[in-house]
């Protein structure tokens, strides 16, 4: 960690090593490089530190209760914003992200140092909540750490953090509704604001038209909604976009991917295991026999491919053979390769060339190579798709990241073989899933067919780059794999 301020305590240097993580990744988002980030990150930390000491130690209001202020993570995280306005104004701003700078000069990001009833209403019910119920809050949501977790960083009990979690959002969504009747607004918006209460409690109510269609143009009332409504996954995003502004989807994304980089992939630690798992001793008696099937596997492998060297003959029967390079047949499932034998990464096209090992006799293609290739030498890779084209434009990797009873987030991941100047990804889900949110591209969907297209920032991408983006959508019953992708038109290939 950088020269940041010195811990008063040992329970404070934990909290700084947690919290200079969060706040170097969020200002590596607001800046053009590495070290515009280190910069960005170390001053809007040091800032935020003596903001939350001051406030942690200035005197209590009238009956004892505490001010209204933010987490320990949220508040660093507003303190980057805070210190990326500063830049812009003192002429520093070609150090930050240019669409961070479009939006430091909006109305948007004026919204965050106007009056207090103007603020996003995710912000001032954060504030509202007591500091516990806050962090609470904000570890589940946005910094995405599993409850336990949470519940040993916090000092709960696990066994009841889930339900305390609830109880927590129940009391963020009544903060939000309060102070959404007390948002001063126009006619039209105060006669919407008691049926959105009343939609937003059911994850069974149907929205009416007229509201949908209102809310579709009211960036006040849709962010109400988002606050207001529990269930479907929208909570994360609008806490995240609520509190930090601008690029608080980009930062949800990348907190998700950290923890679960940190917490293997989702997969329990020691310190989370459930009654009822393998003790230590069980689990190392089980990676060793299955060490020692590895084993095994590999020397039969060797031994297999050994026996089919040949040896002796002359160049014709080396030829017919393929020589020592061909494997027999692909394992399925796909082993470790020996360190004696080739790795079995080569193309269709190679693997012909290796069979027949003979020159070309003008006028004869490779497809017809292709079919003198002896049975049973094919590997299943070597085999399309149906729908699927031998050489495609683009391969697609479709991520669930994560799944609760009524929604689910997911990341697409398409590889190009061309460059693209501009991109739009379409696919099509199974079981009616709709996206209520999606990051690093905008989204349109008609039935089951959804179209995400490149934003301003993203469009270009280099042949044989990657282009990503993520989402938020809901389900019901059931969650299948979307199918059918296309990028510009062109069928992906899913990348195995």
């Amino acid at each position: 960690m950088p020269d940041l301020p010195t811990p008063q305590d040992a329970t404070e240097a934990a909290l700084f090593s947690e919290c200079w993580d969060a706040v170097l990744a969020y200002a590596d988002l607001c800046t053009s490089g590495s070290s515009a980030a280190a910069q960005l990150g170390r001053e809007a930390f040091a800032h935020g530190i003596r903001e939350a000491r001051a406030a942690g130690t200035g005197p209590v209001r009238g009956t004892g209760r505490r001010p209204a202020r933010l987490p320990r993570i949220p508040l660093l995280l507003t303190s980057v914003r805070t210190t990326a306005a500063a830049w812009e104004e003192e002429g520093q701003g070609h150090k930050l992200d240019p669409d961070l700078r479009l939006w430091l000069n909006s109305d948007k990001a004026a919204r965050y140092t106007g009056p207090p009833l103007q603020r996003p209403l995710a912000l001032r019910g954060l504030r509202d909540l007591q500091q516990p119920d806050a962090e609470l809050l904000w570890f589940a949501e946005v910094e995405a750490l599993p409850l336990p977790v949470v519940a040993r960083r916090l000092g709960l009990d696990p066994a009841g953090a889930g339900q305390e979690l609830q109880q927590v959002r129940t009391l963020f969504r009544d903060r939000c509704h309060r102070n959404h009747l007390d948002t001063p607004m126009d006619a039209r918006c105060r006669s919407y604001a008691r049926l959105l209460d009343a939609v937003t409690r059911s994850s069974e109510a149907e929205t009416p038209g007229d509201l949908s269609r209102h809310l579709a143009t009211c960036v006040q009332c849709a962010e109400a909604a988002a606050c207001l409504r529990l269930h479907g996954g929208a909570l994360p995003g609008a806490l995240a976009g609520g509190v930090i502004g601008w690029g608080g989807l980009a930062y949800l994304e990348r907190r998700r991917r950290a923890a679960e980089v940190r917490l293997g992939a989702g997969r329990p630690g020691p310190a989370d295991k459930a009654a009822g798992e393998p003790e230590d001793g069980e689990q190392k008696a089980r990676v060793a026999r299955n060490g020692l099937l590895v084993a095994a596997v590999l020397v039969s492998v060797l031994a297999l491919g050994v026996s089919l060297m040949p040896f002796g003959g002359g160049d014709d029967d080396l030829g017919a053979r393929g020589g020592d390079r061909q494997p027999v047949a692909d394992p399925a499932p796909p082993l470790p390769s020996a360190p004696s034998l080739p790795p079995a990464t080569s193309k269709p096209a190679d693997r012909t060339t290796q069979a027949t090992k003979q020159p070309e006799k003008p006028g004869t293609s490779k497809g017809t190579d292709r079919h003198t290739e002896p049975q049973g030498t094919s590997s299943p890779t070597d085999r399309t798709e149906p729908g699927e084209s031998a050489d495609p434009a683009c391969r697609v990797e479709y991520d669930l990241v994560n799944q609760w009873p009524d929604g689910f987030q997911a990341t697409v991941t398409v590889t190009s073989t061309e460059a693209l100047g501009s991109w739009r990804v379409a696919w099509s889900f199974r079981d009616g899933q709709r996206v209520g949110q999606m990051w690093d591209a905008s989204v349109a969907q008609d039935g089951s067919r959804v179209t995400a297209t490149a934003a301003d920032y993203n469009k270009s991408v280099p042949a044989g780059g990657d282009l990503a983006f993520g989402f938020l959508a809901s389900w019901r019953g059931k969650n299948s794999p979307p199918y059918d992708f296309e990028l510009n038109g062109h069928t992906c290939a899913k990348s195995s």
